[in-house]
């Protein structure tokens, strides 16, 4: 695996919209806020041409352009790092305008995303042999105080820290909209942690480690059996170290969730897993379909490896969520609250 050089005071910062863009409100206002706010520290930011753009659709425009703004933005020698617009929903229409060969022969970067984006920083990991960072689109820093969880990331990607552990509360429905674009996570849940052993559930569970890659299930799911689909020869190739998976849902239901991982776990991605990091679902929390919840949607499936399942974990779309280097090296733990060590080697 590769990683990117850390960025330092004066580095370039590049935004690109491979998925949605930052053309209307509330999340125009938060990215010039973010670039108001990275600038202050010391940052140079520079803008794709579809970061304003909203002709496209479930993207910020046609396939092409996001790839080609994709591929020329990782390639290019005047940034430091890439940080995505926004999530979206057909950012996998874009994958066959991105020349993967060039970005696998460029000098590695962290370019870091969610959701949707997962179709660039899972498919860094297992295509190209490179790092990326499952975290916050660049809307996120533009909130009028920073909370932790986005204090982890910066302290991340500069390199300040290694080592991130889950938050105590959490929030279901965001207070952010087009009047109130700067406002804080709304904290209302307690965060608490359901641990299992294969299907059975415990308070604690053996500390596990891997190399560490997963994202969005809605995403993972649709790139099983396409060409995109290298897991085979990433598992064959980190298999003395094993794979710990991140896995985390946005438009599932349960039943959904059930059935992506099934598909998943048919194409063998699973075969050398070490442990299981489930985020909470966003449309499926606390859902209940003929007798499957969230719970046992994964365990029903990812209980026979007989491995460690962190669920509820501090993942996706249910804010905060702890940045994951995706591709690195991890020690897990996880009790009350889950610690990642990410080894960078």
């Amino acid at each position: 695996m590769r990683f990117p050089s850390f960025i330092k005071e004066g580095d370039t910062i590049g935004l690109v919209a491979p998925s949605f863009g930052c053309a209307n409100e509330p999340y125009k206002s938060c990215m010039d806020a973010a670039i108001k706010r990275f600038e202050a520290m010391g940052y140079r930011i520079i803008e794709g041409p579809n970061c304003r753009k909203d002709d496209g659709i479930g993207i910020s425009t046609n396939p092409r352009d996001c790839g080609k703004e994709l591929t020329d933005y990782y390639c290019s020698s005047d940034n430091d790092m890439l940080v995505a617009c926004g999530g979206g929903e057909l950012m996998c229409e874009t994958l066959d305008y991105v020349d993967f060969d060039a970005v696998k022969a460029a000098s590695p970067k962290w370019y870091m995303g969610y959701s949707d984006n997962t179709n660039f920083t899972f498919l860094l990991n297992t295509i190209c042999d490179i790092a990326s960072i499952y975290g916050p689109s660049i809307g996120a820093f533009g909130m009028e105080k920073l909370e932790l969880a986005l204090e982890d990331t910066i302290d991340i990607f500069t390199g300040k820290k290694s080592l991130v552990a889950g938050y105590p509360s959490f929030e279901v429905e965001s207070l952010k909209d087009e009047e109130h674009p700067f406002v804080g996570y709304n904290l209302t849940e307690k965060k608490q942690l359901r641990l299992f052993m294969g299907a059975a559930e415990v308070n604690r569970l053996p500390e596990f480690s891997g190399i560490i890659t997963g994202g969005c299930l809605d995403c993972l799911a649709n790139l099983v059996g396409t060409k995109y689909d290298k897991v085979g020869a990433f598992n064959e190739k980190y298999k003395a170290k094993g794979i710990v998976w991140f896995i985390e849902a946005c438009d599932l239901n349960v039943m959904s969730i059930r059935r992506a991982l099934w598909n998943l776990d048919r194409a063998g991605w699973f075969n050398n897993a070490k442990g299981f990091i489930i985020g909470r679902p966003a449309f499926a929390w606390k859902q209940e379909m003929m007798g499957l919840d969230q719970y046992n949607a994964v365990t029903g499936i990812l209980g026979k490896y007989n491995v460690p399942i962190v669920m509820d974990a501090d993942v996706g779309h249910l804010a905060p969520a702890m940045p994951i280097i995706s591709g690195a090296q991890v020690n897990v733990e996880a009790g009350e609250n889950i610690q990642i060590e990410y080894i960078i080697k």
